[in-house]
């Protein structure tokens, strides 16, 4: 039987959502929304094997994201291009050439179930070429550029293209090729492939495989995730969580050979700080909090810097790891607060950037973030210059709590 690969763009930035970071990184549940993606087709009885294609600058990023999971599938992160299709072709070229069949997918489609992807792959696999999609339910008009309606289509024959699309290898090859030797840019791999005059067949989807453009979409997502784990979403006030506290405390050497890097944002022009990670002192004592705050054991046990995976991985990447491992054992962070001493750089610039990259990978909000600078007034190694220190205290309560009552 034919070895199927697949890709997962998510090479996009997302700048409808209006986060500070890719949406692929934001929480969805339990996990970063690119894991869901991830891990469909990691359960998927047919793929056997797929990469994730991300921009260029986030490749060490993604990497990190993903490697507490132990994919078993998961073939390699790639760099991306300028636009999806560029990002699709790179994803082509990292497939293993034993890949006959490809599935394409949406990593900001993160609600794809097994049974649609599995069913996608099987139907390609005896015509060769499928795009999931579902019927149009509203009526649909044509809009003249005057503002006024210029036709009313039959909307019995409308669908709705989603992914993932499925095409044997070489045709897609194929499509990409000539699309690029004729610069014709396709709203989707499927458009592609219909240029070359092969017929493509729609799978029927479902409705709840939306893409995450929006943070109404992210809401929506949510909903729709909460109602397949059987939670019911409430909106009465809670009652009185059980709160616990945890602290944490981290402390780095300067290293004038790498860039430095403090709550997840670099600061141009500075030393860096040496480390086995990315050094990030200020996320590395936030961690240690929230784990600590949930009874669980330091990064040092969940990231240890023996092991070369965790080299220069960033520290943002690390604690969206620290709040699914939180998740899993049951707990939500609900508030941090970090104390970061430095005589150099000055870093109050940076704070709010700081904030509102760590809300949002905790899913909390920039208000629930707090971060504080000092000096130590030339005390101790930090006043000598030789290094940063960070303290910080962070809360967290049981997931249950955070569902609030009808």
């Amino acid at each position: 039987m034919d070895k199927v690969g697949g890709i997962i763009a998510a090479a996009g930035r997302g700048e409808r959502m209006g986060a500070p970071l890719n949406k692929a990184y934001l929480p969805l549940g339990d996990r970063p929304l690119l894991l869901h993606s991830v891990m469909a087709f990691e359960s998927s009885f047919c793929l056997d094997t797929y990469v994730v294609v991300v921009h260029p600058l986030e490749v060490p990023f993604c990497r990190a994201l993903l490697a507490p999971h132990r994919l078993r599938k998961l073939a390699g992160v790639v760099g991306g291009g300028s636009a999806r299709q560029d990002s699709v072709a790179e994803g082509l070229k990292a497939l293993p050439e034993a890949c006959e069949l490809v599935a394409v997918h949406d990593g900001a489609r993160p609600l794809l179930t097994r049974e649609v992807l599995d069913g996608a792959i099987r139907r390609a696999r005896e015509v060769g070429a499928v795009v999931v999609g579902v019927p149009v339910k509203d009526t649909v008009k044509v809009i003249a550029e005057t503002g006024l309606i210029r036709e009313t289509p039959d909307r019995s024959g409308l669908w709705l293209a989603q992914t993932p699309q499925v095409f044997r290898r070489d045709l897609l090859v194929r499509a990409h090729a000539e699309a690029a030797r004729s610069g014709f840019q396709g709203t989707d791999d499927a458009s592609l492939v219909e240029r070359l005059g092969v017929p493509v067949e729609v799978y029927r989807g479902s409705y709840e495989n939306i893409k995450v453009t929006t943070p109404g979409d992210l809401v929506q997502a949510e909903a729709i995730l909460a109602r397949r784990s059987g939670q019911e979403v409430r909106h009465a006030a809670p009652a009185v969580p059980q709160v616990r506290t945890g602290i944490g405390y981290d402390v780095h050497p300067f290293a004038p050979d790498r860039r430095l890097v403090l709550g997840g944002v670099e600061i141009p022009g500075a030393d860096g700080l040496a480390g086995h990670s990315d050094a990030d002192a200020l996320l590395h004592a936030l961690m240690d909090a929230c784990l600590g705050a949930a009874g669980l054991r330091d990064i040092g046990h969940y990231f240890p810097p023996s092991e070369q995976q965790w080299k220069d991985a960033p520290g943002l990447a690390l604690l969206a790891a620290v709040r699914s491992i939180l998740a899993e054992a049951g707990y939500s962070v609900r508030q941090v607060d970090a104390v970061l001493a430095a005589e150099k750089p000055r870093v109050a610039p940076y704070i709010d950037q700081m904030k509102e990259r760590i809300s949002a990978i905790l899913g909390i909000p920039p208000g629930a973030v707090g971060i504080k600078a000092t000096t130590s007034e030339g005390l101790g190694f930090v006043g000598r210059e030789e290094g940063i220190a960070a303290w910080a205290v962070a809360t967290v309560v049981p997931k249950q709590s955070l569902i609030s009552l009808t």
